[in-house]
C-alpha cells in the first residue's frame, strides 16, 4: 500500500460548538481508534484535527493509503476507515482513523484493475466493471495498491465473480457471489453473431 504523512493536533475542546469553530479555521475533526479500550470494552477515540489542505491529498484520490500521522510530535500508523461528508455541499466533515501495526490484519477496500483484452470484447462485446473495490483482509504490509484481475479469457455474456478470484497472502472479505466484471452483448456483437448464423 502507498504511504502518506499527515500532521495533526490534539483536540482539547469537544462538542458541536468546538467542531464548528475548528471547521471555520480550515481544520477537519478526526478520531483515532487504537488498541486502547474504554470501560465498556469498546475502542477508545483519541480526538485530533488535521488541516483540510493536508487531508485532501489522502481523501480525493483513487489510491488507498497507510497514513503516518504526526499528532503533536507523536507518530501513529493508521488507515482511514470512515469519512463523513456534508449531504448538500459535499464538504469533508469528519474522519475516523484506525491504528494499525505490521502483525494485526486489517480489512480494507482496495481498487480493482482489469488486465488484458477479453475474448468477449474481441467479439464486439463491452467490458463492464461492476465493483471498483474489493474488501481484503491481511496485515497492511501485505496489501497491494491494486488488485489485478486478468480478463483475457472472459467470453461474451460471461462474468467473473469474487469466488473465482484469489490473491496471495490476502483473504477476500467481499461475498463470493458478487460480480466483479462482465462482458455484455452490444448491437454490434449481436449483428456479428446473426451474420455468422446466416453464413453457416
Amino acid at each position: 500500500m502507498k504511504e502518506i504523512a499527515l500532521k495533526g493536533q490534539k483536540r482539547e475542546a469537544l462538542g458541536k460548538k468546538a467542531t464548528k469553530a475548528l471547521r471555520k479555521e480550515g481544520l477537519v475533526p478526526c478520531n483515532l481508534y487504537g488498541e486502547k479500550k474504554d470501560a465498556n470494552g469498546l475502542p477508545e477515540a483519541f480526538a485530533f484535527a488535521v488541516p483540510f489542505t493536508e487531508l485532501r491529498k489522502a481523501v480525493y484520490t483513487p489510491h488507498v493509503y497507510v497514513v503516518n500521522l504526526d499528532i503533536d510530535g507523536k507518530t501513529h500508523t493508521a488507515v482511514m476507515k470512515e469519512l463523513q461528508f456534508h449531504p448538500v455541499t459535499d464538504a469533508l466533515l469528519h474522519v475516523d482513523f484506525y491504528e494499525v501495526n505490521e502483525q494485526k490484519p486489517i480489512t480494507i477496500g482496495i481498487p480493482v484493475k482489469l488486465n488484458g483484452l477479453a475474448e468477449g470484447v474481441k467479439a464486439g462485446g463491452k467490458l463492464n466493471l461492476a465493483v471498483r473495490k474489493l474488501n481484503v483482509t491481511a496485515p497492511y504490509k501485505n496489501i497491494p495498491e491494486v488488485l489485478n484481475v486478468d480478463v483475457t479469457a472472459l467470453e461474451l455474456g460471461k462474468s467473473i465473480k469474487v469466488g473465482q478470484l484469489s490473491f496471495e497472502g490476502l483473504e477476500i472479505a467481499t461475498p463470493a457471489e458478487v460480480v466483479v466484471c462482465s462482458v455484455k452483448a452490444t448491437r454490434a456483437s449481436r449483428s456479428a453473431a446473426a451474420a455468422e448464423e446466416v453464413a453457416e
